[in-house]
């Protein structure tokens, strides 16, 4: 699974980072610095919680 980031949606809420930090990397202002990025089976989980709580809906997954 990836979790695909649309940069140009991302606002900077860095909520996605507060989920799982080790899974997403974003810059001092909050912003998701990485559009793609690898899921290991054992954060689905994880990663789903940071689509849900995207207020931008910035993240999906595939």
């Amino acid at each position: 699974m990836k979790a695909r980031i649309d940069l140009n949606l991302c606002s900077g809420h860095a909520r996605c980072y507060q989920i799982d930090p080790d899974l997403f990397d974003i810059d001092d202002s909050g912003y998701a610095l990485n559009a793609e990025v690898d899921i290991d089976p054992a954060d689905e989980h994880k990663a789903i919680d940071a689509v849900a709580s995207c207020p931008e809906r910035a993240i999906s997954l595939h």
